[in-house]
């Protein structure tokens, strides 16, 4: 099975940034030019963007149309670009396939309605829809992590399975944007639940360098998001890749 790295950009206020443990109080800028910071990580080997719309999720409808589709056309032919944040409604979803996405990462929507991720499945395929189970202190979160809910990932993630998703991008938020490491445990609860209806589960948050890949490869999981440790130079993207290859 193949194993997919999804190199983050995070967009807020026109930067690229990284919200530790989802604070918006607490940001990283890592570049005031997102083009150009999504052009050179796919020149250094990334196949997977992970654009998230910051001002999007805490506004509750997408906002960064105009910088997803110029970061699509300049990566066409050579990167696959999913979009997540502030997708809320279907119309939201298929904009933003309009535009180009490869994928759509639903989060607080797929809680609520969990028939409208049915829906865009039947439309558009199992392999464009992704579902963000973001879990802080076992529930799953909303609202740009700033919202509760009272389900757990476990009941998340076998209800909306019965919808049709089948990506789930897991996510320990106390793990986000710290590179603490990723959740082990929750990542194989997630594995184990989803493997069984033949989904797959990317790991989300505290990845440190190429051991936490290889590891969260190991324990079943189809890939990973990694945000700080490429900015941060912790993680050779290139070569990250061609051992995962090899």
């Amino acid at each position: 099975m193949s194993f997919e790295v999804l190199a983050t950009v995070d967009l807020l206020g026109g930067r690229v940034v990284r919200l530790r443990q989802g604070d918006f109080d607490d940001e990283t800028v890592y570049g005031d030019d997102p083009l150009a910071v999504a052009v050179g990580l796919v020149a250094q080997g990334a196949v997977w963007l992970h654009v998230v719309d910051l001002d999007g999720a805490r506004a509750g409808e997408p906002r960064q149309g105009s910088v997803v589709e110029a970061i699509v056309r300049a990566t066409a032919g050579r990167a696959h670009v999913e979009v997540g944040g502030g997708v809320r409604d279907r119309g939201a979803a298929e904009g933003l396939f309009r535009l180009g996405a490869g994928r759509v990462v639903l989060g607080t929507a797929a809680l609520r309605d969990p028939a409208m991720v049915g829906a865009l499945v039947s439309a558009y395929g199992t392999g464009r829809v992704a579902v963000a189970l973001d879990v802080r202190d076992g529930k799953v979160q909303a609202e740009g992590w700033r919202e509760g809910s009272s389900a757990t990932m476990e009941d998340a993630l076998a209800r909306l399975l019965d919808f049709g998703a089948r990506i789930f991008e897991v996510t320990a938020i106390d793990r986000d944007g710290t590179m603490a490491g990723p959740d082990l445990e929750l990542l194989g609860s997630a594995v184990a639940i989803a493997a069984r209806r033949g989904a797959t589960v990317i790991a989300g948050g505290g990845i440190r360098g190429i051991d936490d890949l290889s590891t969260t490869r190991s324990i079943g999981c189809a890939g990973a998001i990694v945000g700080r440790a490429i900015y941060d130079g912790a993680l050779d993207l290139g070569s990250a890749l061609r051992t995962l290859a090899g």
